[in-house]
């Protein structure tokens, strides 16, 4: 008789065991889902972007990529740190005119632009918007452009005139 108890008493076991091994699972599958969408040193509010190194002059930059009208519009509002980006590009497929402004955006930035060739045609140094109207910074007044580039204050002090961006999306 003792066989059928213990036997008994193993199914139990198990039983319970396995009753609680679906919350286990499920927290478990759950963790390793949201470790696995965190991207170390990236911004939490670019953690969705698309990431990309694009080559500026003689050097890569580690870019968050705006390619449309809403991803430019949101630009890099509400981020205190770009971690380890270099910034973001701002991407049109068309020419563009329109200007840049800092609403929302709590760090200073500076930005260059660049023509649909990739030849540098302006740069500005942005201060964020306390009040409206806030101030709109654009490379020079008719001159369009294709590409820029948001970065820290500083960051992009070496790119000059001469300085060609390669870009493909």
């Amino acid at each position: 008789m003792r066989a059928p108890i213990a036997v008994a008493v193993f199914c139990l076991l198990v039983a319970a065991c396995s009753a609680s091994s679906p919350d286990s699972a499920a927290i478990s599958s759950t963790t390793t889902s949201a470790a696995s969408t965190v991207s170390p040193g990236i911004p939490e509010l670019l953690r969705d972007s698309e990431i990309k190194d694009v080559a500026v002059g003689d050097r890569t930059l580690r870019l968050a990529i705006a390619d449309s009208p809403s991803l430019r519009s949101t630009g890099l509002m509400g981020v205190t740190d770009l971690e380890s980006l270099d910034g973001m590009l701002f991407y049109w497929r068309h020419e563009a005119s329109e200007g840049f402004w800092m609403k929302d955006t709590l760090i200073p930035l500076d930005i260059v632009w660049f023509d649909a060739d990739g030849s540098f045609v302006g740069r500005a140094s942005m201060v964020p918007c306390v009040a409206d109207p806030c101030e709109v910074y654009s490379p020079a007044d008719g001159v369009d452009y294709r590409l820029a580039i948001e970065a820290n204050p500083g960051d992009l002090d070496w790119v000059t005139p001469d300085t060609v961006l390669i870009y493909s999306d």
